[in-house]
């Protein structure tokens, strides 16, 4: 009697289309000729082990809108210093991870 439902979930499993992170999202939808699966998947991997939920979402808008990296990076805020130190740390180490 288990056996259909295992066999149901299994398909539902298979063919429920894959989520990746906000930030694998951003990156594959950027428009960049460089963007891939892979490529994207690395960087998301890597903004987990760095950047909180919250952080990638706000690094995700840049791939939308790179002027307001520019506006973030300028600011005099003291939570945009710090947010901004955690997201270079990210790209550094996603460009050595991922490359």
């Amino acid at each position: 009697m288990l056996r259909p439902l295992f066999l149901s979930i299994v398909i539902i499993a298979l063919t429920a289309p894959v989520q990746g992170g906000v930030i694998e999202r951003a990156c594959m939808s950027g428009g960049r000729d460089a963007a891939n699966p892979n490529l994207c998947g690395c960087i998301q991997q890597v903004a987990d082990l760095t950047l909180r939920n919250s952080e990638q979402r706000k690094a995700a808008g840049f791939f939308r809108d790179p002027h307001r990296a520019q506006e973030v990076r300028q600011s005099s805020r003291s939570a945009d210093r710090k947010f901004w130190e955690r997201y270079r740390a990210f790209g550094d180490a996603a460009q050595t991870y991922c490359s």
